[in-house]
């Protein structure tokens, strides 16, 4: 796996084509590419195959059609645990069924490094405890994974993504249960990883999130990119109200200069036609 080579793309997918049995095609001829150091937000209503792009991006699915490469190598080449070694995933909801404490939750992102029956050394344990300082879940370690709240579980799990420590981090809606400070938490430890070289794709709903933290967007409508590029290019009205089929009001924000979209309810939207008539409301 070449991923010193500063020539080489962590990922890329290439024209994927995807659906499950009982369904027509979920994704369709979807391309994107994951730059080193970049955070890549992948937007869209629901249904439109976000969760099950990052899926295939992460080798949980294999596309019918296309291929995902990862550092220029087809994924489908790839073992499990080699590939565990370079993307850590945190999925939209993790299951517990068994009794684990916080801290074994979090061990087990050290599981590719570890041969056979091994157990985790001190450099592993140490790694774990880092992992969770930094999501500030220290304080967890010992409490039962069935007994924390839906966001300290999230947080638990983006800790063990954390300790896998892997070069490519794929996020399926990971804000998700959490409240406004530790959303804002998550999104700046993001904004750390891609600064210190890491390739993170996140799926998100909140258009204000992906343009105040993503480096770029790639928007689905209905299995396809409907378009791609930064915050700015994409998040437009025009963009917006097609794909999401709702009316909305997009400025720049005054502060950080970032694209904002906010929501209108009828009585605003029925306002706002009055004073501007046909014209687009941004």
């Amino acid at each position: 796996m070449a991923q010193s080579d500063p020539n080489r793309i962590p990922l890329l997918a290439r024209n994927l084509h995807f659906g499950y049995r009982s369904e027509e095609a979920v994704l369709r001829d979807v391309s994107l590419t994951v730059e080193k150091g970049q955070i890549l937000g992948i937007l869209g209503p629901n249904g439109s195959g976000k969760s099950t792009l990052l899926r295939l991006l992460s080798g949980w699915l294999k596309p019918q059609r296309g291929v995902v490469e990862l550092w220029g190598e087809p994924l489908g080449r790839l073992g499990a645990r080699e590939i565990a070694t370079q993307i850590a995933v945190v999925p939209q909801e993790t299951h517990v069924d068994f009794p684990f404490t916080a801290m074994e939750m979090v061990l087990m992102g050290r599981a590719p490094y570890l041969g056979g029956f091994a157990f985790e050394s001190e450099a592993d344990i140490a790694c774990a405890r880092e992992a969770m300082e930094r999501m500030g879940v220290a304080h967890l370690a010992r409490r039962m994974v069935q007994e924390l709240s839906g966001g300290e579980r999230q947080r638990v799990v983006l800790a063990r993504a954390l300790a896998q420590d892997t070069p490519v981090l794929l996020l399926d809606e990971p804000s998700a249960f959490l409240d406004l400070h530790h959303v804002v938490a998550i999104y700046d430890l993001l904004r750390d990883l891609a600064e210190e070289g890491r390739s993170i794709v996140t799926v998100l709903h909140d258009l204000n999130l992906a343009a105040l933290y993503c480096d770029r967007v790639v928007l689905l409508s209905q299995g396809r990119v409907f378009c791609a590029g930064t915050p700015e290019e994409v998040i437009t009205y025009k963009n917006i109200t097609e794909v999401y089929e709702t009316e909305v009001y997009v400025d720049l924000n005054d502060l950080t200069g970032a694209v904002n979209v906010l929501p209108l309810s009828r009585p605003y939207r029925e306002q706002l036609r009055q004073q501007f008539g046909e014209r687009k409301l941004s």
